[in-house]
């Protein structure tokens, strides 16, 4: 039996860039509770790691994740209150999940070459980021055995326009890379053989702007999304104008008009 520290690796840092690999392939590295508590406790540490730049979350196998894990769900059931508490803090672990992705001072990329279905979609939808393998399929199938996919539909109506992800939603089909990316899942996806390595070039570009900058753009995407358009514009407002002072903002400006690499704080 795998060991629960295992079910997700962590390999090697290099350049800044951080892999969280799914590896838990017998259960179609579904998201069990274990799961996404090694994928918290990892994105956790990544995320006071000052040597990182960039996470990259990939899996072993063709399938990326297929979502919560029915037979444990099932199990459940046996439970005196027939599952009531495991399931409400099953969901409630797997929304905490995606908001640590969406709040992690890092941006992450989700490397998809495979299956990613129900929450297995959600985590991709969740992800700043993107870029599949032109083979990978992904759905949220909840409505096909009677569970309407209803916390995967808040990250993916998030990230796509509305009748995409309702009809995502009420048919549970399968869509391509291409119809991903088209509606906006996937950034972009490319061959299996090269996915690795465009990832990884998407990271390492990422990873040599001035973190603080990421950082500070980051955590301001998603809160200005959030406002009312005239919100949006003085909360942002406020932020550049913090931003600005900032010994980056001060270093690039300078380094462009003296036409020279800039030196970052954190470089």
């Amino acid at each position: 039996m795998k060991n629960k520290n295992d079910i997700v690796i962590l390999k090697n840092t290099y350049d800044g860039i951080a892999r969280l690999t799914l590896n838990d392939e017998n259960s179609s590295n579904s998201l069990s509770e274990e799961m996404m508590e090694a994928l918290e406790n990892n994105i956790k540490t990544l995320s006071l790691d000052n040597t990182v730049k960039v996470i990259i979350i990939d899996a072993i196998g063709s399938i990326f994740s297929s979502g919560h894990n029915l037979k444990e769900i099932t199990n459940a059931r046996q439970n005196d209150d027939k599952g009531e508490t495991y399931f409400k803090n099953l969901f409630d672990q797997c929304s905490q999940l995606m908001q640590l992705i969406v709040y992690c001072p890092k941006p992450i990329i989700a490397e998809v070459d495979g299956i990613a279905t129900a929450a297995g979609c959600q985590l991709v939808a969740s992800c700043d980021l993107a870029i599949s393998s032109s083979e990978a399929k992904f759905a949220t199938p909840g409505v096909n055995i009677g569970l309407f996919c209803s916390t995967p539909m808040v990250a993916l109506s998030r990230n796509v326009n509305k009748k995409d992800a309702m009809k995502m939603l009420l048919t549970g089909d399968f869509i391509s890379a291409y119809e991903a990316k088209r509606i906006g899942l996937i950034n972009d996806f490319v061959s299996s053989e090269d996915l690795k390595i465009n990832v990884d070039n998407l990271a390492n570009k990422i990873a040599k702007k001035p973190s603080s900058t990421i950082e500070t753009g980051k955590k301001a995407f998603y809160k200005q999304h959030e406002l009312e358009l005239s919100q949006a514009y003085e909360y942002t407002s406020q932020i550049m104008s913090e931003n600005i002072l900032d010994h980056d903002a001060i270093e690039g400006i300078g380094s462009f008009l003296g036409k020279r690499k800039p030196n970052w704080k954190d470089s």
